[in-house]
């Protein structure tokens, strides 16, 4: 099954929501949704990857076209991504159904 849509969800650090939409915007992008979240990672994670977790994250989240999906990824991982102060993590979701954007033909109807 082909989608035309995928939900990018980008956790980063707080403070870097908008480093992450700079980044998806470059790419064709529209608008994004940041949710206050906490991260949980313990201290052997962070003792393993040598790194420092932040507890406090913005979690991201991003409708895009299927067709732009893999440049956002990657325009994600150059500038916020674990290597970086953002030190975020992304994923991409397809989407089965979308309503309340523009599109060709609306929603078929559920007898």
């Amino acid at each position: 099954m082909k989608f035309e849509h995928e939900l990018i969800l980008c956790i980063v650090n707080v403070g870097f929501s908008d480093a992450v939409m700079e980044a998806a915007r470059a790419c064709g992008a529209g608008g994004g949704t940041v949710i206050n979240a906490r991260g949980t990672a313990n201290k052997e994670a962070e003792t393993f990857f040598k790194i420092t977790i932040q507890p406090e994250k913005e979690a991201v989240m991003i409708l895009v076209p299927a067709a732009i999906k893999d440049s956002v990824l990657r325009a994600l991982y150059e500038k916020v991504g674990l290597q970086t102060p953002g030190q975020g993590i992304a994923l991409a979701l397809p989407v089965d159904g979308v309503v309340g954007l523009p599109s060709k033909t609306p929603p078929a109807s559920e007898s």
